[in-house]
């Protein structure tokens, strides 16, 4: 059963948009924009970094994605979950693959990056 409604749902799936992501660690917010893929209440994003370290530290993170024409906002989705730094090789190799076909990247790019899912525990969504 997943927490996210349908609509939401759509328009997560609707378009490769930018997402950015929010970790909180020492009361210290960072937003860093992501690609990410979502799959029945579940985001994967592969990342590095400060993002992969202060998810590490505290797993609480906010998702935020929003689609514009020309500055004039057309719908906006927030997630809140609960991120887990996946530790397979095989795993993150294939959601790499996934999120790079996506945005349009090729298959071995951002080596580097850690798989990450964020199990999504309550979302909100609005069209304007």
């Amino acid at each position: 059963m997943t927490n996210v409604p349908p609509e939401a749902k759509r328009l997560l799936e609707s378009e490769p948009l930018m997402a950015h992501l929010a970790t909180c660690v020492d009361g210290r917010p960072h937003v860093a924009p992501v690609w990410y893929r979502y799959d029945d209440g579940t985001i994967e994003l592969v990342t590095t970094g400060r993002k992969l370290a202060n998810v590490r530290e505290n797993p609480r993170v906010a998702l935020s994605v929003q689609a514009d024409d020309a500055g004039e906002a057309r719908w906006s989705v927030t997630l809140l979950g609960t991120a887990t730094v996946v530790a397979d090789e095989d795993a993150t190799r294939r959601a790499r693959k996934r999120i790079n076909a996506k945005y349009g990247a090729t298959p071995d790019a951002y080596k580097e990056n850690e798989l990450v899912r964020i199990d999504v525990g309550s979302a909100s969504s609005r069209t304007y």
